[in-house]
């Protein structure tokens, strides 16, 4: 079994304390939700959020009338969900490693998979971590599961080069680039210790094709950020009611694009057992 001590240690430092909160990070949020609430459309459901981080979209299915279960493996980011919740709406969590999931058979109407998925390299660990959500989704259950597009931290670099940074001219950067690209895995160089903890960025397809393989219905793509992400002055448009809107639309309108779905930085592919 892969070791992912790098992972533990990325989010035991707090590292998604507040990433949703600014930045990039809040259309990420707002999206989610939005396609979450495209199916989620009953209450009373019970839903494992796996991987769930510090519980933002724990809290908010709870507070939609869910029995939510956040089963996250970082223990400091299960103490700050649980110390940070909204006491009316409360949610059960624990200390959980998506490959192990304690949970009964068939005990979930909805399992999240936000996180998990890249963050293991191994092929082997990702479809034991799908054989895991199937085993405790009941029948015609859903299964929500987020990959990085493999192309991100390469349109991320292109988007900015010259204006904010100049990180492709440095080869350790442009190597990571190229392992990325060739293979999909991320290896976090120890120049850049911001970075993201080892993961697994996926394609679209590739994603689909793993959960297929474990025997998961797909019912639709979505790109979460969509092609938005990169507008100049991003942060001070979403602001403006209107201009938000216009960005809105445009990530609705081609979130199901195949074509292009590899250029947002999330996508999420929803499937049913």
């Amino acid at each position: 079994m892969e070791k992912i001590d790098e992972v533990l240690e990325f989010y035991n430092a707090g590292t998604e304390k507040g990433r949703l909160e600014r930045g990039l990070g809040k259309v990420e949020l707002y999206r989610t939700k939005e396609i979450l609430k495209k199916y989620i459309t009953k209450t009373n459901n019970t839903i494992f959020d796996v991987g769930g981080g510090i519980g933002i979209y724990s809290s908010w299915l709870s507070e939609m009338n869910n029995e939510v279960h956040l089963l996250e493996l970082a223990p400091w980011a299960v103490e700050y969900a649980i110390k940070n919740q909204n006491k009316s709406n409360p949610f059960l969590a624990e200390v959980c490693d998506a490959r192990n999931i304690n949970r009964e058979d068939e005990s979930a109407d909805i399992v999240l998979l936000m996180g998990p998925l890249y963050h293991l390299q191994n092929i082997d660990d990702r479809l034991q971590v799908l054989k895991e959500a199937k085993r405790v989704l009941k029948k015609n259950g859903l299964l929500f599961s987020v990959g990085i597009s493999k192309f991100s931290s390469t349109t991320w670099a292109l988007s900015t080069y010259g204006k904010d940074n100049n990180f492709l001219d440095d080869n350790i950067f442009t190597n990571m680039l190229e392992n990325e690209l060739s293979s999909g895995i991320h290896i976090r160089p120890k120049e850049y210790p911001y970075f993201i903890a080892q993961a697994y960025f996926h394609t679209p397809l590739g994603l689909q094709k793993e959960l297929e393989s474990v025997g998961f219905e797909t019912i639709q793509k979505h790109a979460i950020e969509g092609l938005i992400w990169f507008t100049p002055c991003l942060s001070e448009k979403w602001e403006d009611k209107n201009s938000r809107e216009r960005l809105l639309n445009i990530a609705r309108l081609t979130e199901n694009e195949e074509e292009i779905m590899g250029m947002s930085p999330h996508f999420m592919i929803v499937s049913r057992k």
